[in-house]
């Protein structure tokens, strides 16, 4: 959700639509849950996983057809991985999340760093690295940050075909080019517009408390958002 000045903002036209994928969602809160709902419609293969096994998941997949399984499970064969967990759960994520997964792997970062609920987490608070750069050396794999700043039930009932005016922009941060272009495909199927907000170490413009974050606006409001943005992390997100 970030981009300075000098980064390049831009919003791809709807592109078609690419073949259905296997997608696995690590955490079934809001946004993971929202977004199993929403991909499961799009007619895409989703397992998802929370800490508390797979048969606590059982509404949702009989809601969605969704394959609950563990979180050890749920990047089997997976063209993208989104880790939607907090902050703090994500140090105890299963090792070797990622080792069956499909051959470029995407992994979607939508973690914010709350120092109430989480603790005080060194690596962001005193050597400066953004969350997301956080949460990637925690799994061991390059991330995607989208999604942090977006409302859960926004993914539902805020979805616009291309063109539309009323049609939102979400930002998309990541080093990989290709996964970037692999998330941004996606955000778009799903009915949004994407900024392109830069690499990783950028993505401190979308963090909490940013103009950026909880924007609902389109590709020119988002550009200028995360151009607004301060490095300085606000008092309130400081543990």
């Amino acid at each position: 959700m970030e981009v300075s000045p000098e980064t390049s903002a831009t919003s791809t036209p709807g592109r078609a639509r690419r073949a259905d994928m296997k997608i696995g969602i690590i955490g079934a809160g809001n946004i993971g849950g929202n977004l199993t709902r929403r991909l499961t419609a799009l007619g895409h293969d989703v397992s998802v996983a929370n800490s508390r096994g797979p048969h606590t998941l059982k509404e949702l997949a009989d809601e969605t057809g969704a394959t609950p399984v563990r979180a050890e499970e749920a990047a089997r064969g997976a063209e993208i991985a989104v880790v939607t967990v907090p902050l703090k759960a994500v140090p105890d994520l299963p090792s070797g999340l990622f080792d069956e997964a499909a051959d470029g792997l995407a992994v979607i970062d939508t973690g914010n760093y709350y120092p109430q609920r989480d603790g005080r987490i060194a690596g962001i608070e005193d050597e400066g690295l953004t969350e997301s750069r956080w949460t990637a050396r925690q799994i061991g794999h390059p991330v995607v940050k989208a999604f942090n700043g977006t409302y859960a039930q926004d993914l539902l009932d805020r979805r616009r075909p291309a063109g539309d005016p009323e049609r939102m922009a979400l930002p998309v941060a990541g080093d990989d080019e290709a996964a970037k272009r692999k998330v941004r495909d996606l955000i778009e199927e799903l009915g949004f517009d994407t900024v392109d907000a830069g690499g990783i170490d950028d993505s401190w413009r979308q963090q909490p408390g940013t103009p950026v974050y909880g924007l609902r606006g389109g590709v020119d409001a988002v550009t200028r958002a995360l151009a607004e943005a301060s490095p300085e992390r606000p008092e309130e997100f400081r543990g």
